[in-house]
């Protein structure tokens, strides 16, 4: 069953996110580290603002997925202009936990699988693709490691087609392992993301109609 396909009336939520999130990108923009690194981190988010646009109306997501797609949006815009190896907070835990490297990306590739789980999952349980139950929490688990997987490739063939330009946005800060550290900390993300929210995610999505099976 499909949870109703209208915004509930006076609902504005999901407006606000929007306007934050276009704030917070054009504060991104404003001299960022590298420009070639802030497009190819924030193509994501440029990506979003129409999609959502599009679907704001017909199809309205859950409150909960608004929420981390803005989170996401947030951390992604904060790599993208100091780049993920320069983000101060990434100095402050490096500090802190007295850490060998600047370690934000392993909080954006956190995000990664965090986000995209619920994402998947509200897609799925919408559309009656999959339903509750361990598939489901095993499907979005393999989307998200699919997504990430895709990443480093993305990644890999920027790097062969651009070189040295890149190496902001590879971010590896010379760790050989650095590709298969990201796709573990989106795995960590979504498993997460679906062990912690599934149930407040089930809640909005019966508010919404779609009670599932």
């Amino acid at each position: 069953m499909q949870y109703a396909n209208t915004v509930k009336p006076g609902n504005l939520e999901p407006t606000i996110l929007l306007i934050a999130a276009l704030l917070a990108t054009a504060l991104s923009a404003v001299a960022p580290f590298d420009w070639l690194t802030w497009w190819m981190e924030a193509v994501p988010v440029l990506i979003a603002f129409p999609i959502l646009l599009a679907t704001r109306r017909r199809h309205p997501l859950t409150p909960l997925l608004y929420r981390l797609i803005f989170l996401h949006m947030l951390v992604l815009l904060l790599g993208a202009h100091y780049s993920y190896a320069r983000v101060p907070l990434g100095f402050w835990l490096q500090d802190w936990l007295d850490l060998g490297r600047n370690h934000y990306d392993r909080i954006g590739h956190f995000m990664q699988g965090f986000m995209p789980a619920i994402l998947s999952r509200e897609i799925l349980l919408r559309t009656g693709a999959a339903r509750r139950g361990g598939w489901l929490f095993f499907i979005c688990v393999c989307i998200c490691l699919a997504f990430s997987a895709f990443y480093e490739l993305i990644e890999w063939w920027s790097a062969v087609a651009a070189g040295n330009a890149t190496l902001e946005f590879l971010g590896t800060q010379g760790d050989v392992w650095d590709a298969q550290w990201d796709m573990f900390c989106a795995l960590i993300g979504a498993l997460c993301s679906l062990l912690l929210l599934s149930r407040l995610h089930d809640r909005q999505l019966g508010a919404y109609g779609n009670r599932g099976a």
